[in-house]
């Protein structure tokens, strides 16, 4: 056994799972590489068959990489689980009007359960992946942090992960620049790597279409939603959509109507199949309620607390004061932010630090 402990690499692939792995093996971790099988790429439709990170020339590159450097490397197959815990939800939460962040749900509920599960099994003290975060002990309880490098920062999609996950969690990259994780691969005698583009996409919808993924997923879906009604916020009808799922808050292009001025999706009504338009004045408000919530730098927020809020990924965050509303959270900005959208993760900083973070519920 190394003195500095057996860890577990979630491994894609891709460069910044690879360089972990390495640093790690460097450091004198017992490394032990895995990669985690999500989805049946060749069922899911599209001008691509296998999309993002998670493909099988990836699961080669992972292997490759353990190859070279003499650790063992192992396929873990959580299909089942991903599309019970993820796909089932992303389906679910569009049906439901919402818009929901899959891969905040694969991480909380999915990759970190499987990672601990198959760390235990394999008799692993640490698991490690490649994420641009850092994580600290602080008067007892485990906090995550924003990354060094800002434009990779993925403390936002981290937020679900529990106290048992953030104590047994290694992140090397939370201290390095992307440019020097890529020097690092190239360093490493992965130069091909180093040059390697990055995907954004959804790992299982292919070409980034959610649409067709939504029809794909539930046959006559389209036929029995389509034709309902574009309304403005007072009601008013304006034309006929192609079904509610296929919308999302603060949408501009592809509404295929034409009012003659700049018009935004600002409310999605399931029940009804009602889509409101309206202009981006009516996407601007000023507090919203937050459920779920996951503490993480304290063990309960007080009322009254200040705090910078983010609602959602590439967004810069809102200064805001937090109260309680029963089980919810009701947080009031500062000043007025643009497309708060149900389904979406709200996080909670203070300073680098995660505070807490949970589902958009609604605005108010």
């Amino acid at each position: 056994m190394s003195k500095m402990g057996k860890v577990l690499v979630a491994m894609s692939g891709g460069i910044d799972s690879t360089v972990t792995a390495l640093m790690l093996h460097e450091q004198g971790y017992e490394v032990v590489g895995i990669t985690m099988k999500t989805w049946d790429y060749a069922v899911s439709g599209g001008s691509k068959k296998e999309t993002g990170c998670c493909n099988l020339d990836s699961f080669n590159d992972a292997r490759q990489a353990a190859v070279d450097h003499g650790f063992p490397h192992y396929v873990f197959d959580i299909r089942e689980e991903f599309g019970t815990g993820v796909i089932n939800n992303f389906v679910e939460e569009y049906m439901a009007g919402r818009t929901p962040n899959p891969c905040v749900m694969c991480n909380t509920h999915i990759k970190w359960s499987a990672l601990l599960k198959k760390a235990d099994a394999l008799g692993c003290d640490f698991i490690a992946t490649g994420h641009y975060v850092k994580v600290r002990e602080e008067q007892g309880r485990h906090v995550l942090s924003k990354a060094r490098d800002l434009s990779k920062d993925q403390s936002y999609v981290l937020w679900g992960l529990g106290q048992d996950c953030l104590s047994r969690s290694i992140y090397p990259l939370g201290d390095l620049l992307k440019t020097e994780v890529r020097q690092l691969a190239a360093d490493m005698g992965y130069v091909d790597l180093s040059k390697k583009a990055e995907s954004y996409e959804i790992c299982f919808v292919p070409d980034n279409d959610y649409r067709g993924f939504l029809k794909r997923q539930n046959p006559g879906l389209e036929a029995a939603v389509d034709g309902g009604d574009f309304v403005l916020s007072d009601g008013t009808k304006v034309g006929k959509h192609r079904g509610y799922p296929f919308y999302t808050i603060g949408q501009r292009k592809g509404l295929e109507i034409a009012l003659g001025k700049p018009v935004f999706v600002t409310r999605i009504i399931p029940e009804t199949n009602t889509v409101v338009l309206g202009p981006a004045e009516e996407l601007k408000q000023a507090s919203m309620l937050v459920s779920g919530l996951n503490m993480i730098k304290y063990a309960d927020i007080q009322d009254g607390m200040k705090a910078n809020t983010k609602i959602r990924y590439k967004d810069p965050g809102t200064e805001s004061t937090l109260y309680w509303a029963g089980d919810k959270l009701a947080v009031h900005f500062d000043h007025q932010v643009n497309s708060i959208a149900p389904g979406q993760s709200a996080v909670i900083y203070e300073g680098d630090d995660v505070v807490a973070g949970g589902i958009i519920f609604s605005g108010i």
